[in-house]
């Protein structure tokens, strides 16, 4: 779509969205792998990153919201039972041994809303994770992770805002999953 340059845009993805409960055990298994010296995610900050729309205008925005809003997909279960680091860019992440077909599903319909909006859809195949800290040279730690259960019944639109206290993640919109 195309668009005026001075027009304000936002930062903005689609995201899995954790219950407080979630996001406790979350925090804590982040710890538990990475120790307490390791500054880690903010627990307000975890999600999982199903689609990344980049910074856009609020007619791009519109247009994600109608067509996510169509989006029918089933509820379902994800157990984040594995844990990694990439080298580049230095990340540790929790994520799933085996990945739902919801979940794939789900991806797979964000990337037509990107067609429809005439946003980039990403050509990487999907590696669904939760970051767990940044600036990580290595994990170190082999002990085992207590896999993290999450029931998942939405998916929302997050904006990504930095201000002098860092990045923060306000969630903008939910959408049940239905099917």
């Amino acid at each position: 779509m195309p668009s005026d340059t001075t027009e304000p845009r936002q930062r903005l993805f689609f995201a899995l969205w954790p219950d407080n409960a979630v996001r406790r055990t979350l925090d804590e298994a982040g710890e538990s792998l990475l120790g307490k010296r390791i500054k880690r995610v903010p627990a307000a900050n975890l999600h999982l990153t199903l689609a990344f729309a980049g910074s856009v205008t609020a007619s791009v925005r519109h247009c994600l919201e109608s067509a996510a809003g169509a989006i029918q997909v089933a509820p379902f279960d994800l157990t984040l039972d594995h844990c990694g680091h990439w080298q580049r860019p230095r990340i540790a992440w929790m994520g799933p041994v085996h990945t739902p077909p919801g979940l794939w599903s789900l991806v797979g319909s964000l990337r037509t809303v990107f067609e429809t909006c005439g946003l980039h859809v990403e050509t990487r195949p999907y590696q669904p994770h939760v970051t767990l800290a940044r600036k990580v040279s290595r994990l170190t730690n082999d002990t085992p992770i207590t896999p993290v259960s999450w029931s998942i019944r939405s998916f929302s639109l997050v904006e990504s805002v930095t201000d002098p206290r860092g990045v923060r993640y306000q969630r903008l919109v939910s959408w049940a999953l239905e099917g």
